[in-house]
């Protein structure tokens, strides 16, 4: 049984060829590599260019969290100049609950203007988007819709159902991780989704904690296979049915074909 890690931050990752090994042993069949900032989405697309296996999907993006206007010329650059490279634009968006940014007007438009100038871009290379929405669910989806984006992951999503439906009304998607085995308002959320606009994905290497038992793990991308089992049973699904299902959303939205 194989499928897809849809958001993961390989560069990130403490052992890489360990993790990918993992991965592939697990049954892993392709990753799609998000990026942070410059220096992320250059060392993603070294990593895509040089990893035969499991296949790796590159998307190139600037993380609210690391959002400026010093380096975004040369990251959308770089992102025109190995458009071949890419399957996706991401992981972009705003997060308007860092404390930082919570009551700094200047941080949340600098956000703004970084976000929407990849949107920009994503409808010009005409790619999809994966967007980080925390704090900002509603206006980064009325600002998504306004650029013309046709294809959007709300990753991650554990916003206001009413935000949920209207992504839900637009065709947009939203993506899982593991803390769906334990997180209401990721669960909410997810219960109400439509089976054929959602995703599934570790976010590695972020830190899961269940906190009703204390148990927790460092995500990699094999772990998506604790979010396809939480899927599973929230969806009342049997694998092999979630399996088919979740491969098809996958391949659909970042248009992956079988290589030849």
């Amino acid at each position: 049984m194989q499928t897809y890690d849809t958001h993961a931050h390989l560069d990130h990752l403490e052992n890489f060829e360990q993790a990918l090994n993992n991965a592939q042993q697990a049954g892993v069949k392709g990753i799609v590599a998000v990026s942070m900032d410059l220096a992320s989405c250059r060392k993603n697309l070294e990593i895509k260019q040089t990893t035969p296996n499991p296949r790796i999907f590159l998307g190139m993006g600037m993380h609210p969290s690391e959002a400026n206007l010093e380096d975004l010329p040369a990251c959308l650059d770089l992102a025109r100049k190995h458009r071949q490279d890419l399957t996706a634009i991401g992981e972009i968006g705003l997060d308007f609950w860092y404390k930082w940014v919570r009551k700094d007007q200047e941080k949340k438009d600098q956000q703004r203007q970084v976000f929407k100038a990849f949107l920009e871009l994503a409808k010009e290379l005409d790619l999809p988007v994966v967007i980080h929405s925390r704090g900002a669910w509603r206006e980064c989806f009325e600002t998504t819709k306004t650029v013309g984006i046709k294809k959007a992951n709300f990753h991650w999503y554990s916003g206001p159902i009413d935000v949920l439906n209207d992504i839900m009304g637009a065709g947009y998607f939203v993506s899982t991780t593991p803390n769906l085995a334990y997180s209401e308002p990721s669960r909410e959320a997810i219960a109400q989704a439509r089976n054929e606009q959602i995703l599934i994905e570790t976010d590695c290497p972020v830190y899961f904690r269940n906190p009703s038992t204390e148990e927790g793990f460092k995500a990699e991308p094999k772990d998506v296979f604790k979010t396809l089992q939480a899927f599973c049973e929230l969806k009342q699904m049997e694998k092999e049915e979630a399996v088919a299902r979740l491969n098809q959303n996958a391949e659909e939205f970042f248009n992956i074909k079988e290589p030849s």
